[in-house]
């Protein structure tokens, strides 16, 4: 199930075209939930791609540098030392 909230949000459709209006402060927020599929890939030279699909075929797709995921990784293996979600 995926969950997109959007603040501050509007749009022109005029024509067929879409336009941004209004200040620039928008923000958004996505939640996906009971993946099935996830995956690490490559992307670019610099950066690695997280990506994450449930049985809908919704997909998020996270990119980050290798420090970024080294700092994920040890968090998943202090996780599994010591949260009852790995039991």
């Amino acid at each position: 199930m995926l969950s997109l909230t959007l603040e501050e949000f509007m749009i022109e459709l005029n024509d067929g075209s879409i336009k941004n209006v209004g200040p620039a402060n928008k923000s958004a927020t996505v939640k996906l939930f009971e993946v099935e599929d996830a995956e690490a890939r490559e992307f670019g030279d610099k950066r690695v791609k997280l990506v994450f699909e449930d049985a809908d075929g919704s997909e998020v797709q996270v990119s980050l540098f290798p420090e970024d995921v080294r700092k994920i990784a040890d968090d998943i293996e202090t996780l599994e030392a010591e949260s009852p979600a790995f039991d």
